[in-house]
């Protein structure tokens, strides 16, 4: 089972971290999504483990040494980076 936090919430500018953990999986690999209304979701980063830089929103994914825990940090978030969020493991 992967669990997300339901919502996560912050202001312009103010860094915010996006966790995802899934105790019981060791992922081959880690992905993140967002997806905005009405569009499909855009794949944003991978990773396998160590940490990551992520262009666009711009910040640095996060994975944890046993695959089984990761974060996705936004930096600098923007209002237009307003989404919702997905980790998806391989």
């Amino acid at each position: 089972q992967v669990q997300q936090e339901s919502w996560a919430e912050t202001t312009e500018g103010t860094g915010i971290n996006l966790t995802c953990s899934h105790p019981e999986i060791v992922a081959d690999s880690t992905h993140w999504y967002r997806q905005f209304p009405h569009q499909p979701p855009q794949l944003i980063v991978t990773a396998v483990r160590g940490t990551k830089p992520v262009l666009e929103p711009a910040g640095q994914l996060w994975v944890s040494a046993d695959r089984r825990w990761s974060a996705l940090c936004l930096g600098r978030p923007r209002r237009g980076d307003a989404a919702v969020y997905y980790c998806a493991l391989g």
